[in-house]
């Protein structure tokens, strides 16, 4: 069962009193849990219909490519997701994890969409953010191999 705090006040209290600890990791935004596994094995995802065209095109071009207007000049944390060889070079920070074939959860790219991100922001920055359904479509597409298709 996942649990939050939904009062600054009452995170303070606990925290006090020692409490924190036994809520586990859920605190804050509900999140789910992560599952290695194709949603649906009977389809293919294709990089280049659904997730390049299909997703990254459309949420993440205004960020996160060559041309996206920005004051440094280059993608937003160097991660450009204009094409396959440029979103497996990856990013500053997201190196060389930011697919990691087979598995979404320890995929940066994957981890970035979901409600609450290891590290940093959820993307797209300010929304909108992708539905689950489309997060799965780029899950999947990384569990099939993350193949240039």
């Amino acid at each position: 069962m996942m649990r939050r705090v939904r009062s600054g006040i009452a995170a303070l209290f606990l925290a006090s009193t020692g409490c924190l600890d036994a809520l586990g990791p859920e605190l804050g935004p509900e999140i789910m849990a992560c599952t290695p596994e194709d949603s649906d094995p009977e389809r293919s995802i294709s990089f280049r219909t659904d997730v390049l065209d299909g997703l990254l095109t459309r949420k993440c071009a205004r960020c996160h490519t060559p041309e996206a207007p920005n004051p440094i000049g280059i993608s937003m944390g160097g991660l450009d997701l204009s094409g396959y060889a440029t979103l497996r070079a990856g990013g500053v920070t997201s190196g060389d994890d930011v697919v990691v074939d087979g598995d979404p959860c320890r995929s940066v790219l994957s981890q970035k969409l979901g409600a609450a991100p290891p590290f940093g922001a959820r993307m797209p920055r300010g929304g909108p953010f992708l539905e689950q359904a489309e997060q799965q479509v780029i899950a999947d597409w990384i569990v099939e191999g993350a193949r240039d298709n």
